[in-house]
């Protein structure tokens, strides 16, 4: 168990976290993300959460198994053709994760998805949280119209306003 990022999930003030992803930032993301959707067949959430509870820090849960966790629970796998891809944010971590359904894992490499997560990361270091996120979501949105074209009326299989967890 890491003390320091103990302290730091436990003790980092919720009113930071939505300082930085204010109501404002929260609409505009969402705005990003049906913009997106309209170009592709694929899906996309994006959770942002502001530390770990005791329970998964006392078990050293990594952001990447709470990023899993999360696309589990947001129910991100559930989509026709199994092309749901999840932004999610660990803020007190500060750290990035992009978790992909199948359908896309097996056309996107991992490198890529690390790439824009690296992006993302280099905003958030400059304190830009927002640009980072949109950055994030223009470059997934990329991705997802190369390997899920939108074909005429694609449904909207999930929501798209962000999740503060």
């Amino acid at each position: 168990m890491n003390i320091k990022r103990l302290f730091r999930h436990l003790l980092l003030p919720p009113w930071l976290m939505r300082r930085a992803f204010s109501a404002a930032v929260m609409q505009r993301i969402e705005d990003a993300v049906q913009q997106s959707e309209r170009m592709h067949r694929g899906e996309l959430r994006v959770a942002v959460e502001a530390g770990l509870d005791l329970g998964p820090l006392l078990r050293d849960q990594s952001p990447r198994a709470r990023a899993q966790e999360v696309f589990a629970q947001l129910g991100v796998w559930d989509t026709a053709e199994n092309s749901g891809v999840l932004l999610y944010v660990n803020w007190a971590d500060r750290d990035i994760e992009i978790v992909a359904d199948r359908g896309l894992a097996a056309r996107v490499s991992q490198e890529q998805w690390d790439a824009i997560c690296r992006v993302m990361e280099q905003a958030f270091h400059a304190d830009r949280f927002e640009d980072g996120v949109l950055e994030g979501i223009r470059q997934i949105t990329v991705l997802l119209s190369r390997h899920f074209p939108a074909a005429g009326g694609t449904p909207d299989e999930l929501g798209n306003r962000p999740v503060l967890l």
